[in-house]
């Protein structure tokens, strides 16, 4: 078997023969007329009973196979739209352009006219007329037509895997449709899209290490935004009620099946609402997503079927911990016992400053991977949410939920925190987390307090990861699945820790 620098080789040497005689290797201006589908479309309307159909179509792709019979051969080709077969004999193109057809090569992109013919098989299949050249392939596809396997090369040439794998091809126009409803969505409900810096002086929004960079024109460091939720507040406090923005977001953290440093959100705020009401909204919103991408509410996902329809679960986290986690409620206000609770079950707890860190890390471990169908956690405290409005029934605890399914969290909201000077109070009690050590800690931001200061009527916002949304709906196992170039080791470095 030739390896594949050998074919590589021979490849160019073809091409460089093509040139020589004058082949144009990539032509431009070449009609297409037609797709793969518009002639499937056209079948539907024929009778069982036919054999042949006169109508001329013309359309181009990339040749996936070629078998070749001495003065014909069939080929199988590709578009955008479908797989097709097509019939190239001499006698019905000619001697030049089946002579130069002979030189072609899986990978090649053709431009085929011609009419329809069942096979003896039943197969509908194009019998050419005329075929030429389009774009010439100096790089041999993967052997295997069924598909490339290994994940590393997938991931890394994502080109190669679209080209070879349908499966991978229907992920990425499913992302496409789930962005397109979740923004129909929205729109339907009289939110204004929009759409807020990506480079920002002062990183805010969420608990998390930024990248950082600088501009030489201004002379100074920005950040590549974490969240977009400060500037979308600011918004709603200068009259925008209902925002969203489909953003991208930067987080300088670890690589997983579950976390890209850069990722897919969407954000949006509504005045005059209540977490409570962006709880009803995401019901609505998952379900009617699911519906016009799936067909059903109801998915599977690694084996489990999970109900997106109807009324979700509605759980405190305090309650999660006892019922679910198993852990003693008696111990909830000492951190000292949580932390030997957490010792005793294995669980490393990195910051131990705040009571709240150890609880949510606790949740994290003992009760996340457990909440399969879809879940709000509720009641979330005050010093793991610097930006949620208090309860004013229990004011350790904010008006703030996270949706978890599948085992994995999946939406962030809450009632906003409208009120400039416990803002400044929560800010700064970040900034002495940041002076410890916490590198994911807010910065103070004097300018989004003065936003505050201007008056934000009652507000509620959410987060909502498109990137894990998608997994859910295409049953994906790994986030690498279903961002089209996901960040990578550089190959030597890769190489090297295989």
């Amino acid at each position: 078997m030739e390896n594949a620098k050998d074919l590589l080789s021979k490849r160019k040497e073809k091409a460089d023969g093509l040139r020589a005689d004058g082949v144009n290797l990539f032509p431009n201006g070449v009609a297409v007329n037609h797709t793969i589908k518009d002639i499937s479309d056209h079948l539907q309307g024929l009778s069982n009973e036919r054999q042949e159909d006169p109508t001329a179509f013309t359309v181009a792709g990339r040749m996936m196979a070629i078998n070749r019979f001495g003065k014909s051969a069939f080929i199988r080709f590709k578009d955008r739209t479908g797989l097709m077969q097509a019939y190239v004999r001499k006698d019905k193109v000619g001697e030049p352009a089946y002579d130069l057809f002979k030189r072609l090569d899986v990978g090649d992109f053709v431009g085929v006219t011609g009419t329809l013919f069942r096979t003896k098989t039943g197969e509908w299949t194009i019998l050419a007329t005329t075929i030429e050249l389009v774009c010439k392939s100096t790089r041999p596809l993967p052997e295997k037509f069924h598909g490339l396997k290994d994940p590393e090369k997938r991931y890394r040439q994502r080109y190669i895997d679209l080209i070879m794998n349908p499966d991978v091809r229907d992920i990425f126009i499913k992302r496409s449709r789930i962005i397109q409803a979740m923004r129909t969505f929205f729109l339907s409900r009289d939110f204004l899209e929009v759409e807020t810096p990506m480079m920002q002086p002062i990183p805010g929004g969420a608990e998390a290490t930024p990248f950082r960079t600088h501009h030489k024109a201004l002379d100074m460091d920005l950040y590549l935004r974490i969240a977009p939720e400060l500037y979308l507040k600011r918004l709603v406090a200068g009259g925008f009620e209902r925002v969203f923005e489909i953003n991208r977001n930067f987080r300088n953290e670890g690589i997983s099946t579950q976390h890209n440093p850069e990722f897919t959100m969407v954000e949006f705020y509504q005045a005059y609402a209540t977490y409570e009401d962006l709880m009803d909204l995401t019901e609505q919103m998952f379900s009617q997503i699911a519906e016009m991408v799936t067909g059903g509410t109801v998915v599977t996902y690694q084996g489990d079927d999970i109900e997106l329809g109807g009324t979700w679960k509605r759980i405190s986290l305090f309650d999660a911990l006892e019922t679910i986690g198993g852990v003693d409620p008696t111990t909830f206000a000492d951190k000292d016992r949580l932390l030997q609770f957490a010792a005793s079950q294995g669980i490393t707890v990195t910051k131990t400053r705040r009571l709240g860190k150890v609880i949510t890390k606790l949740f994290d471990v003992l009760v996340e991977p457990k909440l399969i169908q879809p879940t709000f956690i509720t009641g979330y405290p005050v010093e793991v949410s610097p930006l949620s409005r208090r309860s004013d029934t229990h004011p350790d605890l904010t008006e703030r939920f996270e949706l978890f399914i599948a085992g994995r969290e999946i939406a962030n909201g809450f009632s906003e925190l409208n009120d400039p000077e416990d803002q400044r109070g929560r800010f700064l009690q970040q900034v002495e987390d940041r002076n410890a050590g916490d590198t994911e800690a807010h910065f103070m931001d004097d300018d989004y307090i003065e936003a505050l200061e201007y008056g934000m009527p009652p507000t509620a916002g959410q987060g909502i990861g498109i990137d894990r949304l998608v997994m859910l709906l295409t049953d994906a196992p790994s986030i690498r699945e279903v961002i089209l170039f996901p960040h990578m080791k550089p190959r030597a470095q890769a190489s090297k820790s295989l």
